[in-house]
């Protein structure tokens, strides 16, 4: 067939579609039929790397088709280096050499070019010696000057469309942002939109607590492998570098990096993005990959606008929870009510459920308050409410919650806590509140108290409440001024 007639058809074949693997498939058809040859390959110049790696090939043997190749290796790293076609008649002969295929006797590169720019190399193997004259060469040069053309107008097209469902995405999280005021919900929506739309393996939202990062949402296909109940010092790799630049961090390998620090098992690149609303850093957005090298400064941008709306979107919601505790505070004691106990406990369930972890109820009683109301007045007793309610407030980390249940009677949520840990905290209280002196009362005060804990005393909030009840129960017909757990086996008191 004429020259001119092998480049028209195959220029048409080529230019004919904006796909990139519809793109590469008919690349390498034309290489086999036309050129009749068996091992043909497209490999693509990452910029970010200057690595070559196996984008579409027929013929190499099995496995040979994920390797990659520097930019000056081997005989298609000669072709991007030189610019030019680089032909090894006999590679047996040739130190440069890396064997793609044991039928491989001889090897033509020929680099593909945009405008003086290398983006990848066609490389042409065969089963004879010097199959490749002139003339041949020629023509599989023109070629590939037209297939050139073709992968950036595919290359070009699929930026745009990846651009434009970028632009999609962040117009529906913004307005998913606005529509949604209550956090967590907003942040699991945030996650899975974010993840779908860009095509990542997994997105994660953590947010700072205390001198902590707390994952409060994740969504994705990996398998998480952080530590129970996804709590992170701000001090540590990789969030103190993202917290302290407020800047983004890109992490191209991570299948040397033990498991927590990826965080998700099979997670091989990292993006994470600092959440920073009016100066203030709200937490990080991680985006992850299951591929090594998955993310680039291309993306940075979409993403960054991203990140921004979420952190407005999650100052917002805090504001509105801050102003909803309002709602939850008791008039008297200036703690928490019976109605942010009953929101909490369930929503401390679940996150224990979630993630494996322990945590514990304590009720807890002030003994005898009619009594103390009888004799010395309602005023005094309101008073002595008030400074237990205090005593309980500083004496559990800032992460518990303390709740006025009702009249003189208390209940503490304590997360990541088991029922020994929680025994010993609820023995702290009542020795704390059996020493203290309350102006204007002579005698001492004291508490009895039950404590349950999740998953050993119930997996829901009724069977955890009834079994701090029944603890409670048992310390008041023990002789109160004491801390009871209903299981037998743990039974414990103390009439200090």
């Amino acid at each position: 067939m004429p020259k001119i007639a092998v480049l028209y058809d195959a220029g048409q074949a080529v230019l004919s579609t904006f796909d990139l693997d519809e793109v590469l498939k008919r690349i390498l058809a034309i290489a086999r039929d036309y050129f009749h040859l068996r091992n043909v390959a497209i490999l693509l110049l990452n910029k970010e790397t200057q690595q070559l790696y196996v984008r579409s090939q027929v013929g190499w043997d099995e496995g040979k088709d994920m390797i990659r190749l520097g930019a000056d290796q081997g005989i298609t790293g000669a072709a991007v280096s030189k610019k030019q076609p680089v032909y090894a008649p006999d590679v047996s002969q040739d130190p440069r050499y890396i064997c793609a295929a044991q039928s491989t006797r001889s090897e033509l590169a020929i680099p593909l070019m945009v405008r003086d720019e290398v983006v990848g190399v066609l490389d042409c193997q065969s089963d004879q010696l010097s199959p490749f004259d002139p003339d041949t060469i020629e023509l599989l040069t023109l070629f590939s000057t037209q297939a050139s053309i073709a992968l950036e107008n595919a290359r070009l097209y699929s930026l745009e469309r990846q651009r434009a469902r970028q632009l999609e995405a962040i117009n529906i999280i913004a307005q998913q942002s606005t529509a949604v005021m209550e956090l967590e919900d907003l942040l699991t929506r945030v996650c899975t939109v974010i993840q779908q739309a860009f095509h990542v393996s997994q997105v994660s939202l953590l947010l700072r607590e205390e001198g902590e990062l707390v994952m409060r949402a994740f969504y994705g296909e990996l398998t998480p492998c952080f530590p129970a109940g996804g709590r992170f010092a701000v001090t540590q790799q990789p969030w103190c570098e993202v917290i302290d630049s407020s800047g983004t961090l890109i992490e191209k390998d991570l299948t040397t990096s033990p498991e927590p620090f990826r965080l998700f098992t099979e997670s091989c690149s990292r993006m994470s993005i600092p959440l920073i609303s009016f100066g203030q850093t709200l937490g990080v957005l991680t985006l992850h990959s299951s591929r090594v090298n998955a993310f680039n400064q291309s993306e940075l941008q979409s993403l960054e606008s991203v990140a921004d709306i979420c952190a407005n979107s999650i100052q917002n919601a805090h504001y509105v929870e801050r102003v909803k505790q309002l709602a939850y505070l008791d008039g008297l004691t200036g703690i928490f009510n019976r109605r942010f106990f009953e929101l909490r406990i369930t929503e401390e369930v679940e996150r224990s459920r979630r993630y494996g972890t322990a945590m514990s109820v304590i009720m807890a009683d002030i003994d005898q308050f009619k009594r103390l109301n009888d004799e010395f007045g309602h005023l005094l007793g309101d008073e002595v409410l008030r400074q237990v309610s205090s005593i309980f407030h500083q004496q559990v980390r800032k992460i518990d919650i303390v709740c006025r249940y009702g009249g003189e009677e208390f209940a503490l949520l304590l997360t990541q806590t088991n029922v020994e840990q929680a025994f010993a905290v609820a023995e702290k209280l009542r020795k704390t509140i059996q020493k203290w002196q309350f102006p204007g009362v002579p005698r001492a005060i004291t508490i009895s108290a039950g404590v349950a804990a999740f998953p050993l005393h119930g997996r829901n909030r009724d069977e955890l409440v009834r079994a701090a009840d029944c603890g409670l129960y048992l310390a008041k017909q023990s002789g109160r001024n004491r801390v009871c757990v209903t299981d037998a086996a743990r039974l414990a008191s103390s009439g200090e």
